[in-house]
């Protein structure tokens, strides 16, 4: 059973950003410190599949900041409320396919696909290094 009204969880889901998120704005900073320049919501982001939530056009890669909840990452964030359980499952299965699908899209267009998990930025530095390893050092 829900501990919060229908009309409390509704104005609490409609409260949820899809875009600019606070673990978006970090993964931005971290690259934008070390140097990487990239672009955020412009119209290459939009024209790609999924719409990625960084795109870096020197480097032919693109990041995409996903929630554990929505995207379903299976860490202990990845939970599936108690209640209309089938429908929840069927978006979070919509979620997962949609994700494959433009993630395929985008590596036929020549992309390279990164996905940062939220649950992964508590350790922003170990995240930077992977992000390092994977586009090469900054530019100078």
């Amino acid at each position: 059973m829900d501990h919060l009204t229908p009309e409390q969880r509704s104005e609490n889901m409609r409260a949820i950003k899809g875009k600019h998120t606070k673990p978006e704005r970090l993964v931005r900073s971290l690259l934008h410190q070390a140097g990487y320049r990239f672009t955020v919501n412009g119209p290459k982001n939009k024209k790609l599949p999924g719409k990625p939530d960084i795109v870096l056009p020197r480097y032919k890669t693109v990041i995409f900041v996903h929630g554990c909840f929505w995207h379903r990452h299976g860490c202990k964030n990845t939970t599936t409320p108690k209640t209309r359980t089938e429908w929840w499952q069927a978006k979070f299965d919509r979620n997962v396919s949609n994700d494959r699908k433009h993630q395929a899209a985008l590596k036929e267009l020549g992309w390279h696909v990164i996905i940062v998990w939220e649950c992964e930025l508590k350790k922003s530095e170990q995240v930077f290094q992977r992000l390092e390893k994977r586009l090469g050092q900054p530019p100078s």
